[in-house]
């Protein structure tokens, strides 16, 4: 397997799970705006997968 498509399977991974994945940080912020503070669980989770997604794009830019 090359880096590449171990990145590529990571990333489609994120798409795959439960909680979404927001595409870029004002999505993020648009739901933690309109929850209003309930839910928090699910927020914490878009974050994780949030940070999750930017590394995975930040190796994949220094590395490919």
């Amino acid at each position: 397997m090359t880096i590449k498509e171990f990145l590529d399977n990571k990333n489609k991974m994120l798409d795959r799970g439960i909680v979404a994945t927001p595409g870029d940080r004002d999505r993020l912020e648009l739901f933690a705006n309109a929850n209003n503070g309930s839910n928090d669980f699910l927020l914490m989770q878009m974050a994780i997968n949030f940070g999750y997604k930017m590394a995975l794009e930040d190796v994949e830019e220094v590395l490919l």
